[in-house]
């Protein structure tokens, strides 16, 4: 009796049939089911940034709004418009135009001369120890300010101080005679430098390493000249850094207080002494009035952080 060979095409279709079966009718395993109600697991990251938020809502905001309710009342508690019509006074309005005169004209100086710097320092080709040391004084001195900076300019440049009297006796040359005096507006100037150059060294070294080799060897290779490729290429890249860095150089000098009060005391008539002498003097005590008055360098300071913000943000989205 001969056996039946059946063809192998049949033999593959009955196995693929059969598997078919069988995981038709096997259960599929599903995922347990998630119970409703359930929280999920809190994430202990929040704790880390917890002390910043603790720390701004004491230091910043809670101030803030202090001061905010306290422009809008009078000695008795009452609502007032009062104080926010005395800023329009002509004492007031000369201490402000002073603390812009002297922000702006920091923030600018400062701004060309930290870039200068930083550009020297990351595309110059100096020697490989000089950019390590001059981002290390930069963080250091960017924070220098307040009594210790106060003090170190009058025992360097003033009556007495050592650039004074060695200029007077080398080189015959006093400072003073000139009408210079570290307590004008000049000396206040020159103070603030110090501690606006390194700032801007830190925020515009960043935008500078940014600029890619490729662009300058592009422009090279097109025939542009140094001139061509900063005014095309690196200017039209950088300017968003360069504007936002003087904005934040404008606001950091505008609300100084410390620095000029230990400088200059009441010699000088710019917002922020004049503020602390609405606040703690004995002749001008108004505190709703100071209280005004930090309002409006609040606006100012917040207009100038957030132009920086935007550019800031731009530059950003560029890079990315």
């Amino acid at each position: 009796m001969t056996a039946l060979v059946m063809p192998d095409f049949v033999c593959n279709l009955c196995s693929d049939f059969c598997e078919l079966f069988v995981s038709a009718s096997s259960p599929t395993l599903s995922p347990p089911p998630v119970a409703q109600g359930t929280r999920k697991p809190l994430n202990l990251s929040v704790l880390g940034v917890l002390p910043f938020f603790v720390f701004a809502s004491l230091f910043l905001l809670l101030p803030t709004m202090y001061l905010m309710v306290g422009a809008f009342q009078d000695a008795q508690g009452n609502f007032t418009l009062l104080n926010i019509k005395d800023l329009f006074e002509a004492n007031v309005l000369d201490a402000y135009w002073i603390s812009f005169k002297i922000s702006i004209t920091s923030s600018l100086g400062g701004g060309l001369l930290g870039f200068v710097l930083a550009w020297a320092a990351v595309l110059g080709k100096l020697p490989a120890w000089i950019r390590p040391t001059l981002m290390t004084f930069s963080g250091v001195a960017s924070n220098f300010a307040g009594v210790p900076l106060a003090f170190a300019f009058l025992s360097t440049l003033g009556r007495m101080g050592l650039v004074t009297v060695l200029l007077r006796k080398y080189f015959d040359v006093n400072i003073y005679s000139t009408g210079f005096s570290i307590l004008s507006f000049l000396g206040l100037t020159i103070t603030y430098l110090y501690f606006q150059i390194p700032l801007m060294v830190l925020i515009v070294t960043p935008a500078l390493e940014g600029l890619k080799k490729e662009w300058r060897e592009a422009c090279d290779c097109l025939g542009g000249t140094t001139v061509q490729y900063w005014r095309y290429i690196a200017l039209p890249v950088l300017w968003p850094s360069i504007v936002g860095a003087t904005l934040l150089l404008f606001a950091n000098a505008f609300g100084a207080v410390a620095t000029a009060y230990a400088l200059t005391g009441s010699s000088l008539n710019i917002v922020p002494i004049m503020l602390y002498a609405q606040i703690r003097g004995d002749v001008l005590h108004n505190p709703n009035l100071g209280y005004a008055m930090a309002l409006g360098m609040i606006v100012i300071t917040g207009l100038a952080n957030t132009g920086y913000m935007v550019l800031r943000s731009k530059t950003d989205r560029r890079n990315a």
